[in-house]
């Protein structure tokens, strides 16, 4: 499992946080979020099942130069993965969409979008 990019929550800009953040690859490529010092929780979403990637970046985040992703996924426990105050927000969720594209690319999956009964390119529905 080889580490393609790595965080923490920051505040105030600065990597202060018991919150961390790390992008994986490998034969299962993921997103993790580890909470904790003592007792940690860790979440991960499988990359694959992310359907949409969203940034949000308030005042306060680009004063600090740091921004909000969320991935929305097919995941059961975390439908919602959020990446909170994350630097050089821009660069990690493109390098996420990257990686996103080469795992469904991977496993050979195709979705599509509807949109007023018709996919985006008006072709036929699968």
């Amino acid at each position: 499992m080889d580490t393609l990019w790595k965080d923490r929550k920051r505040h105030f800009g600065l990597p202060i946080s018991l919150t961390r953040y790390s992008l994986v690859g490998g034969d299962g490529p993921r997103v993790f979020r580890e909470v904790g010092l003592f007792n940690l929780a860790e979440e991960e979403v499988l990359l694959y099942r992310v359907q949409d990637l969203s940034l949000k970046r308030s005042l306060w985040q680009r004063v600090f130069g740091v921004g909000t992703i969320a991935l929305h996924s097919s995941d059961k426990t975390a439908p919602v993965l959020e990446l909170v105050n994350v630097a050089r927000p821009r660069e990690v969720k493109e390098l996420i969409f990257a990686r996103v594209e080469a795992a469904k690319e991977a496993r050979r999956l195709r979705t599509t979008e509807l949109l007023d009964g018709s996919d985006a390119e008006g072709g036929a529905e699968l």
